[in-house]
């Protein structure tokens, strides 16, 4: 028998390091060749890590909700025959069987800094303001220094960090209990909701916001919608499709006129990447929180292929069986929450994207036509988020009336596809 040392392998897309969300095995446990061990979130999706040997698992490294780094060690096991190569990214592995080093003492300057615990934008942030990673107190788990914790050493010490990573704090007494009810619950950040939490904490503080607002005469899209799910019912066909299709397609047709909404941010170049394809995410509520699956190659699609394509994601999003791919790549996204999705809101852009489109609830309202008459028309708000740096509130504004002249009158997107 023979002892391997398992390493977290390569996440995709030059993730460094990923949440143990939930362990699949402990020591002591027989595993089969390609048996899941644990699963690890990114800052993009939940996936599987599978065994690459049969054998017996001798110890696990890490806790549940504690950060796991890519080519570091994840599981030791007990295999038969000889032990696999694994690349490790970090120099040569270490014997087998060999005690784990003592800790190094603590060092100080560029050195010690490169040793904390922290993410590429945190030391990003630190570099660019001068700020040394090694003096900074981490609020995360091991000591891990958070976005927050560099933006309250920005803002002038200790006392701003506990109010910005109050929720993080590990060492504040509890709160007292309500007098007229129940004590106080504390429920953890992990997994896809401290992710979320982490990316929308990292777009609020890079993209200036603002938001546009206008409404939408939707009559005409839902008669055309009816006549087509009719169509397909009299053929027989249990599919029908929603409102996104469409919305989606007005969408693109917008984007070949105002292209700059179709871009990224670039960081690090500051550039804007205006982007040659069309990949549009589709934010989807589950039960860990909101998800962006993205449609690859949109503008490809038929309406009926997008409508199949976005019950395809949604469902493996909230059975949590999306792949890397299908998160990846977006260059605009649309969130929705149908009836629920109230008068109108600003969403937050899902950074590095620059724009991100709210479509809000539909519902019959009375409106003066251009006959100075009172009609009944099926009316909703479509709202727009953009990042100010690089997209004008003129642009945003002629966009999301671009969007709204395909909305009203959807038989121009039959036009446009052609």
């Amino acid at each position: 028998m023979a002892i391997f040392e398992f390493k977290l392998p390569d996440l995709g897309e030059g993730v460094q390091e990923g949440e143990l969300v939930k362990w699949h095995v402990k020591p002591g446990d027989l595993v089969k060749e390609d048996q899941t061990l644990a699963e690890v979130m990114t800052d993009k999706a939940t996936v599987t890590v599978p065994s690459p040997k049969a054998g017996r698992v001798v110890q696990t490294h890490g806790k549940e909700g504690e950060i796991a780094k890519v080519h570091q060690p994840l599981v030791t096991m007990e295999i038969e025959g000889a032990v696999p190569v694994q690349a490790s990214g970090h120099g040569a592995p270490a014997a087998h069987g060999a005690p784990a080093a003592a800790p190094a003492a603590q060092a100080t300057g560029p050195q010690a800094a490169s040793k904390v615990l922290a993410t590429p934008l945190t030391r990003r942030m630190a570099a660019e303001h001068g700020l040394n990673l090694a003096e900074i107190p981490g609020s995360g788990p091991q000591g891990r220094v958070m976005k927050a914790d560099v933006v309250a050493a920005l803002e002038g010490g200790r006392s701003a960090r506990n109010e910005v990573a109050a929720p993080a704090a590990q060492a504040r007494p509890a709160a007292p209990s309500v007098v007229s009810g129940r004590g106080d619950e504390r429920i953890p950040l992990r997994g896809l909701r401290k992710k979320i939490a982490e990316k929308m904490v990292r777009s609020k503080f890079t993209a200036p916001h603002f938001g546009f607002v206008e409404e939408v005469d939707s009559t005409e899209l839902v008669a055309l919608r009816k006549r087509l799910n009719d169509t397909l019912a009299a053929a027989g066909e249990k599919a029908k499709l929603s409102f996104l299709p469409f919305i989606v397609k007005a969408v693109i047709a917008a984007m070949k006129k105002y292209p700059q909404v179709n871009a990224n941010m670039d960081e690090a170049a500051q550039e804007l990447v205006v982007r040659g394809e069309f990949n549009i995410g589709i934010a989807v509520a589950t039960p860990e929180g909101l998800t962006v699956p993205v449609i690859k190659h949109a503008d490809r699609l038929t309406l009926r292929e997008l409508a199949e394509e976005i019950v395809r994601l949604s469902t493996a999003a909230r059975e949590r069986k999306l792949k890397m791919d299908e998160l990846t790549g977006g260059t605009f996204t649309i969130t929705s929450l149908g009836q629920t999705g109230g008068i109108f809101a600003t969403p937050i852009i899902n950074h590095p994207e620059v724009a991100i489109m709210g479509i809000h609830r539909m519902r019959k309202r009375p409106v003066v036509d251009k006959n100075d008459q009172i009609v009944v028309r099926e009316m909703m708000n479509v709202s727009i988020s953009a990042d100010h740096r690089v997209i004008d509130g003129q642009v945003a504004a002629d966009f999301v009336y671009e969007v709204i002249k395909y909305l009203e009158h959807p038989d121009m997107l039959f036009l446009a596809m052609a």
